[in-house]
């Protein structure tokens, strides 16, 4: 065992939560990992228990350190990312869960933001909050647990129920719980409810009037790099600073170290999310991208983003692996895929959750279109990873109307990249090089950069730039022609999804348990 400290983060996701741990360089020296359940009560809803998560969150905490056969008093700090927009809402007093944790993919919510939208619509409030209404934001998912548990909205009136995205919910347990726990988020957590006001940087009280919330339930709004408090006596991380907070999208781009105007990276996880640095500047969107906050280190300036936000890509690969058995093993589509040449003329689109960037249709479900008997499983294969290109296609050609300025490189990351089928055909159909880091999971890395910055571990942002290397480019191949043609294709298979659900199917969807 030696003296040399290192900075560990804990990444709370969407179908898991790992602890890992890092050193100075940015290089993973250990890492533990748990899936949680996947709950799915009614067609549209997605729910996860935030009491397993937690549970997990201390396992993997614990199992980190002793794979680096490291103590506590090793770690110099610790950063939290999570799955954004994933509302959990609790008695501050006991430390339970009135309800599970509703998922950024619900659509439950859809009445509420209509109702909300009223005669304004869906940019009701975006001047303000960067964000359309959608189901997808945490706000109107809290709006729904106080409107549908029992003896919630009293609990939330009589000032007993607090609210928080992920990040919130693993800090307060992290830092004490019911027992002194730190009610925060940060400014990318917070810009992800709906509720708070990207130039002030504080919740508004007339949209969390409009929706219901007392503002008693919302946590303090603090910067990404800063110490929060310290882990509680009797968990694994005893005493460590918890000194880094940021949504898991805002962290990657950290990670990637897109620190100045212009540079753009892309995760591709259970969704897909592009995000472009704007940096002082808050650029509203004109082609369905959201305007975010990308990070804020300390007392330093805010830094914004425009962010396409995908729904469905990896959770694609997941839907034909658990649902329809195509495959035992997510890392057995590449090969499927190999098998054939093209995709035999046939498009997936996942709307599972309605789509989102640039379209934003909560009316539209998921499709396959243009099959024909020559289709086989091969082509399937194929059609669900180019799903996943095509989409961001999509969000680029917004990403460079918005910005004014052509990207000529995309950075890469998240656990789809050691595709290297798809990442090629991401090059071919976006047309510039594609860039995947050498340490792909760049998600807790920015965690930890946030965390180790706050405390000292790294002196600037220039340790960040100087740790990031590349590991493998891809140039694209294919003529313009074909890469129009198929692109072509795409954007009239993803037009037979529009205006699939109607009352007659929101009523039964509602009623099928």
């Amino acid at each position: 065992m030696s003296d040399q400290k290192y900075v560990a983060a804990i990444d709370q996701g969407t179908t898991s939560t790992r602890c890992m741990i890092f050193n100075h360089e940015g290089r993973v020296v250990a890492v533990d990992q748990k899936e949680h359940e996947q709950i799915f009560p009614k067609p549209g809803w997605v729910e996860h228990d935030p009491v397993e998560v937690w549970e997990n969150t201390r396992a993997v905490t614990a199992g980190a350190l002793a794979k680096a056969d490291i103590k506590a008093d090793s770690i110099a700090a610790v950063g939290i990312t999570n799955q954004r927009e994933t509302a959990v809402v609790w008695d501050k007093n006991t430390g339970e869960p009135v309800y599970n944790a509703i998922v950024w993919q619900d659509t439950r919510t859809d009445g509420i933001v209509d109702r909300l939208g009223g005669s304004d619509g869906a940019d009701k409030y975006k001047a303000k909050v960067g964000l359309p209404l959608a189901t997808y934001f945490s706000g109107p998912k809290v709006t729904w647990i106080l409107e549908n548990v029992d003896g919630a909205k009293q609990k939330a009136e009589a000032g007993d129920l607090i609210f928080g995205n992920m990040d919130t919910w693993v800090i307060w347990n992290l830092t004490g719980g019911p027992d002194g726990g730190t009610h925060i988020t940060d400014v990318t957590n917070a810009s992800r409810t709906m509720l708070m006001d990207l130039d002030t940087l504080q919740w508004d009280e007339g949209i969390a009037k409009d929706m219901g919330i007392p503002m008693s339930m919302l946590p303090e709004i603090r910067s990404s790099s800063e110490v929060y408090g310290e882990g509680r006596a009797q968990g694994s991380l005893a005493g460590v600073p918890v000194a880094g907070d940021l949504g898991d999208q805002q962290a990657a781009t950290f990670g990637q170290a897109c620190l100045e105007v212009g540079m753009a990276k892309n995760t591709y996880g259970t969704g897909n999310f592009m995000l472009i640095n704007t940096g002082e500047e808050k650029i509203p969107s004109k082609n369905g991208l959201l305007t975010t906050l990308c990070y804020k280190i300390g007392d330093n300036k805010p830094i914004y983003a425009l962010e396409g936000s995908i729904a469905v890509t990896g959770s694609l690969v997941q839907w034909i692996r658990d649902n329809l058995k195509m495959i035992s093993d997510a890392s057995e589509i590449e090969d499927l895929a190999k098998s054939v040449d093209d995709n035999g003329g046939a498009y997936v689109v996942p709307a599972f959750s309605g789509l989102f960037a640039p379209y934003w249709r909560s009316d539209a479900r998921g499709a396959i279109v243009g099959l024909t008997r020559y289709v086989n499983r091969g082509h399937i294969a194929r059609a669900v990873l180019e799903a996943t290109a095509f989409q961001t296609r999509e969000v680029l050609d917004a990403m460079n109307a918005d910005s004014g300025v052509d990207l000529t490189e995309l950075k890469v990351d998240g656990g789809m990249v050691i595709n290297e089928t798809l990442m090629q055909f991401q090059a071919d159909i976006l047309g510039v090089p594609v860039i995947r880091p050498v340490v792909n999971e760049t998600t807790a890395l920015g965690a930890a950069y946030a965390a180790g910055l706050a405390v000292g571990y790294w002196e600037s942002e220039d340790d960040i730039r100087k740790n990031w290397a590349e590991d493998k480019r891809w140039e694209p191949k294919m003529d313009d022609a074909e890469r129009e043609r198929l692109y072509r294709q795409w954007k009239k298979a993803v037009t037979k999804t529009f205006d699939w659900v109607d009352k007659d199917v929101e009523k039964a969807e509602s009623e099928q348990e």
